[in-house]
């Protein structure tokens, strides 16, 4: 079977190959997004397999049922770019990747929070112009900081083990807790108001839905301590970044680590060098010394990369075959 990849890019390419030809498909793939301009690309595929920044709406979904596609496959744990409503109606079948590398994300989160708080970008830079004074580098330490994580499934129970694991005291906080996080020595379930109140660090790991858009917001900033470090490597839509701004401009957030970003489509994955940054919000995110910004680089380890491969592959072969799709999203409609 055939598959049209649309947003690819060059580091993923070669392993989607290589994972299709040992389930006996064909990959074509595409740099552009897919969306209503560019929809027509796709027509003839059976299957589609998407990005994070598609745009899946009412109108492409028509379209792409149009031009004969049944599959939606997603290269993505999160599905929120999809109208899965419409999906459902037209009888468009939508699998993801529901779990490719927990601890690619994790440890990225743990990175962030690494070099916020030791300034390894300022300190490298300097060395760089053999600048190698020490002032304004001081760090702390992580061993007995309170340590929020927002959403424990995957990602973030690997985030509560690790910040564990340096000796800080973890807060969690789900709407399902998980019985084994519960039971990792130094992480307690808390109300999400405490952690907020408590956390020195707060990490998110929880998926974009209406109830988790802007979690953090102007109420919730001001319920953290003065000089929190905000850290987020799950759906850019869970920070109202105006807000945050608001907060660093008077650094009552000490630091804030960000490898994704509201607006971030057709910024992110781009080379724009060349270019001037028309988001005005996130042209201010990037003059703050205390914020670093990443590319939605979390997932980008070579084992990650793999699985996502794989289990698309695997979603594929399973709906050629016929056979039930155990990652397959569906809309849970209301009684």
């Amino acid at each position: 079977m055939k598959i049209a990849f649309f947003d690819t890019h060059r580091f993923e390419r070669p392993i989607i190959e290589a994972a299709g030809a040992s389930h006996r498909h064909e990959a074509v793939f595409f740099e552009h997004r897919l969306t209503e301009q560019t929809v027509a690309s796709a027509a003839g595929f059976p299957a589609i397999c998407s990005f994070v920044n598609d745009r899946l709406n009412a109108a492409v979904l028509r379209q792409l049922h149009r031009n004969g596609t049944r599959l939606i496959a997603l290269r993505s744990a999160g599905f929120n770019h999809v109208d899965l409503a419409v999906a459902q109606e037209l009888g468009l079948s939508v699998a993801r990747v529901p779990a490719y590398s927990p601890y690619s994300v994790a440890e990225h989160a743990v990175t962030l929070i690494l070099a916020l708080n030791r300034k390894i970008c300022r300190a490298s830079a300097r060395i760089h112009e053999l600048n190698f004074s020490l002032d304004g580098l001081v760090g702390f330490d992580l061993h007995g900081k309170t340590v929020g994580v927002v959403g424990t499934g995957r990602i973030g129970a690997v985030m509560a083990r690790i910040m564990a694991g340096f000796g800080c005291e973890v807060l969690a906080f789900d709407l399902a807790p998980d019985a084994e996080v519960a039971g990792i020595k130094g992480v307690k379930y808390v109300s999400l108001d405490e952690i907020f109140q408590r956390s020195d660090i707060l990490s998110l790991h929880v998926p974009l839905t209406p109830q988790t858009r802007h979690l953090i917001d102007d109420r919730s900033l001001s319920l953290m301590k003065p000089g929190v470090m905000l850290i987020n490597t799950s759906r850019g839509a869970l920070i109202d970044a105006k807000a945050l701004i608001r907060a660093l401009k008077t650094g009552h957030v000490g630091a804030a680590g960000l490898d994704v970003y509201e607006e971030e489509e057709g910024v992110f994955f781009h080379d724009l060098s060349e270019q001037i940054l028309a988001d005005d919000v996130l042209a201010r995110l990037l003059t703050f010394p205390n914020v670093l910004i990443t590319a939605h680089q979390a997932f980008l380890t070579r084992e990650a990369l793999h699985n996502i491969a794989e289990t698309t592959w695997d979603n594929v072969t399973a709906f050629e075959k016929g056979e039930k799709l155990e990652n397959e999203v569906v809309l849970k409609l209301a009684p």
